[in-house]
Parts: C-alpha cells; sequence; structure tokens
C-alpha cells in the first residue's frame, strides 16, 4: 500500500484538544475534574491540549487560575502531551505577563490572540506579537480569529513574524483557505486549523494538524482522521471527516458557543464539565439532548 510522507514533526502535536475548563456546580474552578480530563484526552488520542483558549473560557478566568489549571493539568499528563496556554489578551503589557506565568507554570508554548476590540493596525499587531514572543523563553503559537477579535493576521503580517525564532505555529480560524496556502509555500510556520470542518482541508494542504472544540468529545475520531491520511487512506480520511459533520455542526454552528455545547455533552457523558460562567449560560434540555442524539450516531458510525 502506498503511503504518503509525513509531513515534520509539528512543534506541538498533531490532535490538539481546545480543552474546557471544568467548573464545580457553584462556578469554582475544578482542578481536579480537568487532571481527569486531561488524562482521557491523551489517552484517547490527543498529544496536545490547548488551555485557557476560547473554549477554555479564558475571558471569565483569573491569571492565577488559568496559572494554576496548567499546573494541575501537567501533573495529569506529565510529559504525554504538549501544553500551550492560552494567554491573549487586548493589552500587550498583560499578554507579556501571562506569557511568563505560563512558562513558570510548566507550559510549553503559548497562544496568543490578535488583540481585540481596539482594532489595531497591522504595524501593531505585529509589534504586539514580536514583544510577547520576546518576553519569555516559550514558542508561540499565532491566533488568527477575526470573527471575534475585529481584526485579522494579514498574510503578508504572517510572513514577517515568521522570521522570529519563537514565532512557530498558527491557529487557523480566518477562513481563507487561499491566504492560509500562500503562508504555508512562504514559511515553516506549522499551521493548525481551528476549525473542525477544515481538519482534512488543511492537513492534506500541509498543515501540521488541528486545535479541535469537537474533541472534547470525540478525540478518537479526530485522531482516526489524521491517522488514515498518514497512512495514504485519503478515501477513509474523507469518509471519516464527513461523519463528523453533523456533531461539528451542532457543537459549532447551531447557535451557541462551543463552550457551552462541548460542557453539555461532556456532562452527559460523565466526564468533567460543569456549568460555563456568565455571560455564558448552560444550554438547555432540548440543545443538549439533540447534542446527545448527534454524537451517539456518530458513535454509532465510527468503525
Amino acid at each position: 500500500m502506498t503511503t504518503t510522507s509525513p509531513s515534520p514533526a509539528p512543534p506541538f502535536g498533531r490532535l490538539l484538544c481546545a480543552m474546557i475548563t471544568p467548573f464545580t456546580e457553584s462556578g469554582a474552578l475544578d482542578l481536579d475534574g480537568a487532571g481527569l480530563l486531561a488524562e482521557r484526552l491523551v489517552a484517547e488520542g490527543c498529544d496536545g491540549l490547548v488551555l485557557s483558549g476560547t473554549t477554555g473560557e479564558s475571558p471569565t478566568t483569573t491569571d492565577a487560575e488559568k496559572a494554576e489549571l496548567i499546573r494541575a493539568v501537567r501533573d495529569a499528563v506529565g510529559d504525554r502531551a504538549h501544553i500551550v496556554a492560552g494567554v491573549g489578551t487586548s493589552d500587550t503589557r498583560h499578554t507579556v505577563e501571562l506569557a511568563r506565568d505560563a512558562e513558570k507554570a510548566g507550559a510549553d508554548g503559548v497562544l496568543v490572540v490578535t488583540p481585540y476590540y481596539s482594532r489595531p493596525p497591522q504595524d501593531a499587531v505585529e509589534a504586539h506579537f514580536r514583544d510577547v514572543a520576546d518576553a519569555s523563553g516559550l514558542p508561540l503559537m499565532l491566533y488568527d480569529i477575526p470573527g471575534r477579535t475585529g481584526t485579522r493576521i494579514e498574510p503578508e503580517t504572517m510572513l514577517r513574524l515568521a522570521d522570529h525564532p519563537r514565532i512557530v505555529a498558527v491557529k487557523d480560524c480566518a477562513y481563507d483557505l487561499l491566504g492560509t496556502q500562500k503562508v504555508l509555500a512562504g514559511t515553516e510556520l506549522a499551521y493548525y486549523t481551528g476549525c473542525d470542518e477544515y481538519t482534512l482541508a488543511l492537513y492534506a494542504n500541509g498543515g501540521a494538524g488541528c486545535v479541535s472544540t469537537v474533541s472534547n468529545v470525540a478525540p478518537r475520531h479526530f485522531r482516526a482522521i489524521l491517522d488514515a491520511f498518514d497512512a495514504g487512506r485519503t478515501a477513509e480520511a474523507a469518509r471519516l471527516q464527513r461523519q463528523v459533520c453533523e456533531l461539528v455542526e451542532s457543537m459549532m454552528a447551531a447557535g451557541l458557543p462551543g463552550t457551552v455545547t462541548a460542557k453539555a455533552l461532556l456532562g452527559t457523558l460523565g466526564l468533567p464539565s460543569g456549568p460555563p460562567r456568565p455571560p455564558l449560560r448552560p444550554a438547555d434540555r432540548e440543545a443538549t439532548d439533540g447534542l446527545r442524539a448527534a454524537y451517539e450516531r456518530l458513535v454509532t458510525a465510527s468503525p
């Protein structure tokens, strides 16, 4: 059987879960639950975990909680998975502080989102990322999600940032495959899709893997997509990608944030989750039942 040549070893693994942050029913940080969930995700195929990202409710966790979460997950998984800490804020000074805290807490890298709300021009965006990359010894993953931040990291800016030795990767939520391919062709940046429906499309174009919200509940399925493609079983990889579409749509495109849907589904599976923090609100019973039904159909269809 013919196999495809594997891509160069990605800096943070291939299958990264954008992990939820478990809370107790009263809304406190559930560190024991975080450790249990992290162990499950690694056991089921994740070789990287992104903490305190969008799905991890970074806007509503404190700086101290973010550091505690890193330490708890590191204790739980050891060196079996890369830990990437979300440290992006709208304030460069605060982001620098969080990057240094993440390094002290044991993270392997940092995820840095474009500064939001203030909508800085591209030269300021570039300076922001360079300042954060200079602030610690950790490698940095740029997070391009203009739908949330209001500001794109333009491909030309990516091309310039790629010359920084600690800027090594991109979490791509820009929905611009042409721009992504331009940067892939001109740099050695490792591209991870942050949109579950693009997992195979970007991987087949030379991407490094994915940062997946849906993998909170279906890590084995996404691992199977990547493994099938690496083994040259491209038709199987495509079938598996199509198979997960219903659950992706239910969790990511049906009107509720991925944090809310992931926590709702994890709760039905008896796994650590807890309620989201306000202003997010838990999914209602009808939405939760629909998510569980889509999940069960995926599990039934999986090999």
